[in-house]
């Protein structure tokens, strides 16, 4: 690390990176194999979110990783929550959309499941591909996942977003937890009470979590900059994780007109929505978001409305149409900058370090 003397270190220690910089995975088609890679070649831990893949694609997917870098990475899953599986789409749910797929002239999605890949098979097939680094969303892993990462070697990490979730990561043996505020985009991870009630921000979550648990701590939510990896390090936390930051480098798998919308003016409103998947999830507001406010409380819950959202959100993008996609962005989306992400994880580096009195 050069000398450096504004981060502990132990971050760095556990992950076998030179920075204590997580880039956040992205699920839905946004991560890409060319971000892990320059975010691991740069000294982060690049992520990939694989969530949406089947098990013979998470496979060949952590094969294209170790090709692309030999530099740690990470894969994440999501751990599904109770009732999940039990789900099931009725003719209301797909009626609601209709508007919406008559206007794009596509045809409805069908009410069948399965709505979502088997997380056993997924976690199965992850470990065996045995990535250096294993991460969850959504809750605390079976604890069987977690005994085979560990005779496997690999490291784990969980996203808590209260002090209790991350005591129960903590409690189950993960490696270390990120504290993921409320300001983070995307989807919320809460799994211990409802998202509604715990809407913690980062500033107030960091210093809690850091107090509570003995693992290496890694914020997250509201930060984009070196003044925001300062201020993590400076409440407790041995690193951060930076999502939207990265979604907007050139090499992240995001739409041109996601990019476009995170760079604009259109960022500086983020809101919390279901409508999307049918769990919250923090996004740029737009034309879909608006006319179904009113909706917000009847679309079913994950992972059914994100399956049946999925041929509104594919047509939409193929067309360039960012009245019905997932804008995903944090509220430090107006932070961001269209660079490549060495040069992104460079300047945080540098900006962090400068601030905290280490830079080189």
């Amino acid at each position: 690390m050069s000398g450096r003397t504004w981060s502990s270190g132990r971050l760095e220690r556990l992950l076998g990176v030179d920075h204590p910089i997580v880039q956040g995975p992205f699920g839905g088609g946004l991560s890409s194999t060319e971000l892990v890679a320059a975010v691991s070649e740069a000294g982060g831990l690049g992520s990939y979110g694989a969530h949406i893949l089947d098990p013979d694609r998470i496979t060949g997917l952590v094969a294209e990783l170790k090709a692309a870098t030999r530099r740690p990475f990470a894969v994440n899953l999501w751990v599904p929550q109770p009732g999940e599986s039990e789900a099931r789409a009725v003719p209301a749910d797909v009626e609601r959309l209709r508007p919406y797929l008559d206007e794009l002239g596509i045809e409805a999605p069908g009410l069948a499941g399965p709505y979502a890949q088997d997380f056993t098979e997924q976690a199965r097939a992850l470990l065996a591909a045995e990535p250096p680094v294993v991460s969850f969303v959504m809750g605390v892993p079976p604890e069987w996942v977690l005994a085979e990462a560990r005779r496997r070697g690999l490291v784990t990490i969980g996203t808590a977003t209260t002090v209790d979730e991350a005591a129960a990561l903590a409690d189950a043996g993960l490696d270390a937890v990120v504290a993921s505020g409320s300001d983070a985009g995307g989807h919320r991870g809460s799994f211990l009470r409802p998202v509604g009630e715990s809407l913690v921000g980062t500033m107030a979550l960091v210093p809690q979590v850091a107090d509570a648990v003995s693992v290496p701590v890694i914020a997250a939510g509201g930060i984009a900059d070196g003044r925001g990896v300062a201020a993590a390090l400076v409440l407790g936390a041995d690193g951060v994780q930076i999502g939207t930051g990265f979604l907007a480098v050139e090499e992240s798998g995001a739409s041109a007109l996601h990019k476009a919308a995170l760079l604009g003016p259109a960022a500086r409103v983020t809101v919390l929505t279901r409508l999307f998947s049918g769990r919250p999830a923090r996004a740029i507001p737009n034309r879909f978001i608006e006319e179904m406010a009113a909706y917000e409380a009847e679309v079913p819950s994950y992972p059914v409305q994100n399956a049946l959202m999925l041929p509104i959100r594919r047509a939409a993008a193929e067309r360039g149409l960012a009245d019905y996609v997932n804008l995903w962005a944090g509220q430090s989306a107006s932070l961001t900058r269209p660079v490549g992400a060495a040069e992104y994880l460079g300047d945080l580096v540098a900006d962090a370090g400068r601030i905290l009195g280490g830079g080189r």
